[in-house]
């Protein structure tokens, strides 16, 4: 193509895009035949004006081409902000949840290691706006919980993620005082059936009722998303294990936007997949990193916990948490893990930053961490 073609073309997209071209033919021209600089150079020099030119005429969406790691973070941490009992410490923190409130926070923990198989401790805890602990319960319950959820109806789920001596692989409707209101799956049984789960990772209750679960976490388990109707009824599942759009790699987290829309942290393919409620493929994100958890505020505000990438996994995505808009997918805001990349390679199988997080009312973001054993509120600075 003609360099007098190909201002023509420019003319006709845009004014000042024709100027730019301009400025750089003469630059061109300056520096490729006036000499002055060795071939390489030339070459070079050459090879980055077109393509800055293609760039420019490209139209790509910037936000999806930019550094992932590079939104601001407008945010400090607090730490040791939630008060636990005297003598007891943190285990794995996996899942958080804020209460109907708006600022009281529900977090599920491993009863101080990384299981509640043999302890009498209780894994589901309530903190005040304050940090207070002011509820616990599930004491001998639950193997290894994993998802939490707190409904419209203020009433608290939790997954069980794992199977031993007849216990696991359910889901818990809870009240705030620990009754149980409803058990989904079998305890202690393994399986892909329509009342059975292998290690559930999270559940969600939509607006009118209806269940989903998050079940499967990794390989030998499920890869599946199952509902079911508000009294339990199974309805449908839809997923298996893969890379393609509905299938999935550890769907480990699940949130939904005021348009019903479903969100899973599909965190093996380092992505998040959306569908509608029946299980219809939407779209895909990944700009929000390899995510472990997912939240969505009141405000339509998406909140990824990524605990995973690194430069073998998920390479060139730094861990930490990215916040931005559903409605647009743009990550505004990132709170990065403190930790670099430690080993430059693949980390030990709980990362090293949140897992799971939510954020209250107020705008205060929680991270629960599993890796470090911990629970940080972060605040506005």
């Amino acid at each position: 193509m003609s360099q007098l073609r190909q201002i023509r073309m420019l003319e006709e997209r845009d004014a000042s895009e024709v100027r730019w071209a301009r400025t750089a033919g003469h630059l061109f021209k300056m520096k490729i035949c006036g000499g002055g600089m060795s071939l390489v150079n030339r070459i070079i020099f050459a090879l980055g004006i077109l393509c800055a030119a293609l760039a420019g005429m490209s139209g790509a969406k910037a936000y999806a081409q930019t550094d992932p790691n590079s939104a601001p973070n407008p945010y400090r941490t607090v730490e040791n902000w939630a008060k636990l009992p005297e003598g007891r410490t943190w285990g794995q923190v996996i899942s958080a949840d804020i209460d109907r409130d708006g600022k009281s926070i529900w977090v599920v923990e491993r009863c101080g290691g990384t299981s509640c198989a043999n302890s009498n401790l209780a894994p589901v805890l309530k903190f005040d706006a304050s940090g207070n602990l002011v509820k616990s319960f599930g004491a001998g319950m639950i193997v290894r919980p994993h998802g939490l959820f707190i409904d419209k109806k203020n009433n608290v789920w939790v997954t069980d993620g794992d199977a031993e001596n007849g216990k696991g692989d359910q889901v818990f409707e809870f009240n705030q005082d620990g009754k149980v209101l409803l058990t989904l799956g079998k305890a202690g049984v393994a399986g892909d059936g329509p009342d059975t789960f292998n290690k559930p990772s999270d559940v969600l209750i939509a607006p009118n009722g209806d269940i989903f679960v998050a079940d499967g976490h990794g390989p030998g388990s499920n890869a599946r998303i199952v509902k079911f109707s508000p009294d339990g009824k199974f309805i449908k599942a839809w997923g298996k294990e893969g890379a393609g759009p509905g299938e999935f790699n550890n769907p480990h987290s699940l949130a939904m936007d005021s348009k019903g829309r479903l969100f899973v942290a599909d965190r093996g393919n380092s992505r998040v997949q959306i569908f509608d409620q029946d299980g219809k493929f939407l779209e895909e994100w990944k700009q929000f990193g390899r995510p472990s958890g997912v939240f969505i505020d009141k405000h339509d505000i998406l909140y990824v916990a990524d605990s995973e990438s690194n430069m073998s996994r998920n390479p060139g995505v730094r861990r930490g948490i990215r916040i931005g808009s559903v409605k647009d997918g743009k990550v505004t805001a990132f709170i990065p893990d403190p930790v670099l990349n430690p080993g430059q390679g693949l980390e030990p199988t709980n990362g090293t930053a949140a897992e799971g997080v939510a954020a209250d009312d107020a705008g205060n973001v929680y991270g629960a961490e599993v890796g470090p054993r911990n629970f940080k509120r972060y605040e506005k600075k």
